[in-house]
């Protein structure tokens, strides 16, 4: 285990301790850290969102949130986010409402299905040949591209391009298409990025979403305007729809068998007292269930090592994590290694937050375990598509 003095240059911290744990990249300009996202959220007006959430340009046009890269590592929860958005225009407010559904969705069904989502769920497409889908070349490809390596975020209408462009234009597999993705998404989870692909393809309901010149003459003209290939544009036409054949998994999407393991503790599961708090990547935010439980003892974050050297994420990712850490280092003790984060579980006396990730199941000897903040708790009905999942939800 490495310790990391958290309250050094960001830069240097990179620089001395994440050698070859990273894929280069910079900086971006969205900030980690819990003051970040409670000035993000205090700023937020989703007044046009219903309109405007899918333009791509002019800048000023866009009705995103840009919310998601604190969502996702629960720098805000989702209940906050619902709660805050209660008095906004009926029409903005629901449709607001719904993609943060979606993103709770994306959590139940990978909490249940695990690494079974990196292959196709419900219909064949092509899954598992590498290249690259995104030639250079094109002026709305390259846009995208440029702002996914500078900022690591992206429109979601932004994302479906891509995806559709790498796996139902060009053929190539929609795996090696989000992991190229995720390495740069300041938002990067793998249950909403792997959910957004396998539905942008095809592959979650059997219907690939077709990217052609019709979408960036809607969402940013300016593209096409300045597009070197404006009088032989690669995509004129919308690409000849297929029907995909049935993939052989249903069983899991259709029930769940243990919905105690998909859901977590619903109450904290003591085994003895917990002498640290240990935060993951999945809960950084002060309303960590296992923080609020303990205001006064110790907190520790372990990159983990192993991970990082086999993933190789953007180096945005990587400042954005330390951004946070050091903002919670104003408020708690805090210490950071690089290592082995379930060797440190297994030879401390941890508090930790559930996450419906596979990866937590590594975990044991747990002093303390916390629930997980759902927005919605699971259940075990049908998850084969959002309506459906939603559909059996209460309370929603």
């Amino acid at each position: 285990m490495k310790k990391i003095d958290i309250t050094a240059d960001l830069a240097g911290i990179v620089t001395g301790n994440f050698q070859s744990l990273h894929s280069g990249g910079g900086r971006s300009p969205i900030s980690g850290g819990q003051s970040a996202a409670n000035s993000a959220l205090l700023e937020l007006n989703i007044a046009g969102y219903a309109k405007n959430r899918s333009e791509v340009l002019p800048f000023e046009s866009r009705g995103a949130s840009q919310l998601s890269p604190y969502i996702r590592h629960n720098l805000l929860s989702l209940q906050q986010v619902w709660d805050h958005v209660a008095n906004a225009p009926f029409a903005d407010r629901e449709k607001f409402r719904d993609e943060l559904l979606w993103q709770e969705y994306a959590r139940h069904l990978y909490a249940r299905v695990g690494t079974r989502l990196f292959r196709n769920l419900r219909f064949e497409q092509i899954w598992d040949t590498p290249g690259n889908g995104w030639p250079e070349g094109m002026a709305c490809i390259d846009f995208v591209t440029d702002e996914l390596a500078r900022n690591g975020w992206l429109v979601n209408q932004s994302r479906m391009w891509l995806a559709s462009h790498w796996t139902v234009r060009n053929e190539f597999g929609w795996l090696h298409g989000q992991e190229e993705m995720y390495r740069h998404l300041l938002d990067g989870s793998r249950a909403a990025n792997l959910l957004g692909w396998q539905w942008t393809v095809g592959a979650g309901t059997g219907k690939p979403y077709g990217f052609a010149r019709w979408q960036v003459q809607k969402r940013a003209p300016q593209l096409c305007v300045r597009c070197p290939l404006k009088s032989n544009c690669p995509i004129e036409d919308f690409p000849h729809e297929v029907a995909l054949d049935d993939a052989p998994f249903e069983g899991l999407l259709l029930s769940d068998p243990d919905l105690a393991a998909t859901t977590g503790p619903l109450i904290v599961k003591e085994n003895k007292s917990a002498t640290t708090v240990l935060l993951t990547i999945d809960s950084l935010g002060d309303a960590d269930p296992a923080l609020v439980a303990h205001p006064n003892l110790p907190v520790v974050f372990v990159f983990n090592e192993q991970a990082l050297a086999k993933l190789q994420l953007s180096s945005k990712r990587i400042y954005f994590y330390l951004e946070s850490l050091q903002d919670l280092a104003k408020r708690r003790e805090l210490t950071v290694y690089v290592g082995d984060s379930y060797q440190f579980a297994r030879e401390s006396e941890v508090a930790v937050t559930y996450a419906p990730v596979p990866s937590f199941a590594k975990f044991d000897n747990l002093a303390q375990l916390h629930p997980y903040p759902w927005l919605r708790l699971p259940h075990a009905a049908s998850v084969r598509s959002f309506s459906a999942w939603r559909g059996k939800l209460k309370n929603s």
